[in-house]
């Protein structure tokens, strides 16, 4: 039987440390500020004024990005207090409160826009992550992403999949060998493509390859691949090549996958189901901030 696990609460591991994303907190803040800073709080506040603000839920999802959204008030005011209501990985409902800033007012309105768009950006991910991962959860599969990711984004956006209960694919290209159709077209067969794969890489390097028929499997498996990317495949297929499989290497299931597919795939008895939308597609998560007495 497969393994029935709980969706609702996932405490992401290995956040991204602050050396990572400072630098595109950095860049988005001078984005809105480079032409002459912000003119329309400068012209209003003249000195510094405390002031309290809550970073406040308009809709219910799964909290991600905290750390790089509230670094934008942190940058423009060393002093500022930052207090997490509900961390990354946990659900939010709407109306809600997430966290607490106590600062600047000044630097609390020019970092607004720049919080909020990683916030909202980076919650709507987890929250679709979530979404998908409820629907395979009496099944076997994980949820994983794909490099289909805003360009400087991608370490972000990875973390925001794992707060939402799924698991990371390949981070770059050197992370690990994937062989794909146009590499094959290239090397001219899966044995001559993992051949030089194997002359070239070290022998921690995981190889995967993407096949689409049944054929292209076999192929596959006495090449002793290390993991499968079983591509728009039918059901019936990924049935099929689950079996052929044996156990042998990691079958992941891509192509055609959507909340309306994704259970039905996923009782295949694949071990992974790879979807690009969680990162090229999440609608970002309705959230603002609301200054407080």
């Amino acid at each position: 039987m497969p393994n029935a696990r709980s969706p609702v609460s996932v405490r992401p591991l290995n956040p991204p440390p602050r050396v990572l994303f400072e630098p595109l907190v950095r860049a988005a803040l001078l984005e809105d500020v480079t032409h002459g800073g912000d003119l329309t709080t400068g012209a209003i506040l003249h000195e510094r004024t405390p002031a309290r603000a809550r970073l406040v839920a308009r809709a219910g999802g799964v909290v991600a990005g905290l750390d790089a959204a509230l670094l934008a008030f942190s940058l423009l005011d060393p002093r500022t207090e930052c207090t997490t209501i509900v961390p990354d990985g946990e659900a939010a409902s709407a109306g809600g409160a997430i966290a607490e800033v106590h600062g600047d007012a000044r630097a609390l309105l020019t970092g607004e826009r720049t919080a909020l768009n990683l916030l909202c950006r980076l919650s709507g991910v987890a929250t679709l992550t979530r979404r998908f991962v409820e629907r395979v959860a009496r099944t076997k599969a994980r949820i994983a992403d794909t490099r289909k990711t805003t360009p400087g984004l991608r370490a972000l956006e990875k973390y925001a999949v794992r707060c939402g209960g799924g698991v990371n694919h390949r981070f770059g290209l050197d992370d690990a060998v994937l062989i794909k159709d146009n590499h094959l077209a290239i090397a001219g067969s899966i044995a001559a493509a993992v051949q030089a794969v194997r002359r070239s890489v070290g022998h921690t390097v995981k190889i995967q390859v993407e096949v689409d028929t049944l054929d292209q499997l076999s192929e596959a498996l006495v090449a002793e691949v290390d993991a499968v990317l079983l591509d728009n495949m039918t059901t019936e297929q990924l049935s099929n090549a689950v079996t052929a499989i044996g156990g042998r290497a990691i079958a992941e299931a891509s192509g055609g996958v959507n909340l309306d597919t994704v259970a039905e795939i996923a009782r295949t008895g694949v071990d992974l189901v790879s979807v690009g939308a969680l990162t090229h597609s999440a609608p970002a998560l309705d959230i603002g901030l609301d200054f407080i007495a």
